[in-house]
């Protein structure tokens, strides 16, 4: 006859290492998305209005995918992106296509324009401060991804 006490499961709290991870994680982005930012400003400052305008307009272009579900909005639960605008949401906020797009940039010499690496740097900088304020992918449903 064993004599082990019984285990039982609960859900419990975070642990500090995941928090701490977290607040790193979060951190790195922060980090991140200030020097994006400082970059699109230094190219601002180097080559003139057009080069800013360009980085504010990629700046701001990865929210305006929540427009793809615009008529679907009084469905959803809040903070529910509408199903339809997902995949266009995902898309624009993987920092995966901008950084590709700036090492293309740098290493090839085909194409030389400022604007277009301001513009990369604003929309890495846009993902990057969603990531350091907590907000990521968006599950198939709409939702933050855990």
């Amino acid at each position: 006859m064993s004599t082990s006490a019984p285990t039982t499961t609960t859900a419990t709290a975070p642990s500090t290492v995941t928090r701490t991870f977290a607040v790193v994680r979060r951190t790195a982005w922060l980090v991140n998305a200030l020097f994006w930012s400082a970059f699109a400003v230094v190219e601002g400052v180097n080559h003139g209005w057009l080069v800013v305008l360009f980085a504010v307009v990629l700046f701001l272009a990865p929210d305006f995918t929540f427009l793809a579900g615009i008529g679907e909005t009084r469905r959803m639960a809040p903070g529910q992106l509408p199903p339809r605008a997902v995949p266009f949401y995902n898309a624009a906020h993987r920092a995966l296509v901008p950084l590709a797009l700036v090492a293309a940039y740098t290493v090839l010499p085909i194409i030389q324009w400022a604007p277009l690496f301001a513009g990369l740097c604003g929309w890495l900088a846009h993902i990057s401060y969603d990531r350091a304020f907590g907000y990521g992918l968006r599950t198939k449903e709409g939702f933050q991804r855990a």
